[in-house]
C-alpha cells in the first residue's frame, strides 16, 4: 500500500469510526455498535422474527467479536484502524453491511431507492443530507436505485483508501 493510500485509508477509517462512536466519547462500545442493527430494524419496519433480522443480529455479533479482540467491550480508534482493511472488509464487514442493506431493502428487489438508502444510512448515524448526497453520488446511471454490490464496493473502496464519491459524501 502506498503512503498516500495508507493515509487516505486512515482518514477514511477515522470518519467511519466517528460515525460508529454515537456518543462521541472516543470509544465504540458493544452497545453502540450493536444498536446499529436495532435502528435499522426500526427504520425498515421489520419484526424480530423476520429471518433477515436474525441474520443481521448474528452478523453484527460476529463483527463485534472480531473487532473487540481483547473482549473488553470497547473499541478504540487504534484498535479499529489496526483491524480494518481489505481482507477484513471482504471476510467480516461485507456480510454484516450486506445484511443491513437487505433489511433496508423493504421490497426485496436487491436495490435501494433514495428513501430506503437514506433510512438505512441515517439509522447508521449519517446525517440525512449526507445520506441523500451519497445516494446521488452512487446512483451513477440516474435510475433512482442503488444495487447491493455497488453499495458494498463503494464502502470497501472508501475504507481501504481507494476513494469513493459515496463515502466522501456520506461520512
Amino acid at each position: 500500500m502506498s503512503r498516500t493510500t495508507a493515509t487516505a485509508a486512515t482518514a477514511a477509517r477515522r470518519r467511519v469510526f466517528a460515525m460508529m462512536d454515537a456518543d462521541g466519547d472516543g470509544v465504540v462500545s458493544a452497545r453502540e455498535y450493536l444498536s446499529r442493527v436495532d435502528r435499522t430494524v426500526r427504520a425498515a419496519g421489520r419484526t424480530e422474527d423476520d429471518p433477515l433480522v436474525v441474520v443481521a443480529r448474528a452478523e453484527g455479533r460476529k463483527v463485534w467479536a472480531e473487532m473487540d479482540a481483547d473482549g473488553d467491550g470497547k473499541l478504540t480508534f487504534d484498535e479499529y484502524d489496526a483491524w480494518a482493511g481489505a481482507g477484513t472488509f471482504d471476510n467480516v464487514c461485507r456480510p454484516v453491511l450486506g445484511s443491513l442493506f437487505d433489511l433496508a431493502d423493504t421490497d426485496g428487489d436487491g436495490a435501494l431507492d433514495k428513501a430506503e438508502f437514506t433510512a438505512l444510512r441515517t439509522a447508521l448515524n449519517n446525517p440525512p443530507g449526507n445520506a441523500a448526497a451519497a445516494f446521488d453520488a452512487l446512483d451513477t446511471d440516474g435510475d433512482g436505485r442503488v444495487g447491493r454490490d455497488a453499495y458494498l464496493a463503494s464502502i470497501r473502496a472508501f475504507v481501504i483508501g481507494d476513494g469513493s464519491p459515496m463515502g466522501e459524501s456520506l461520512y
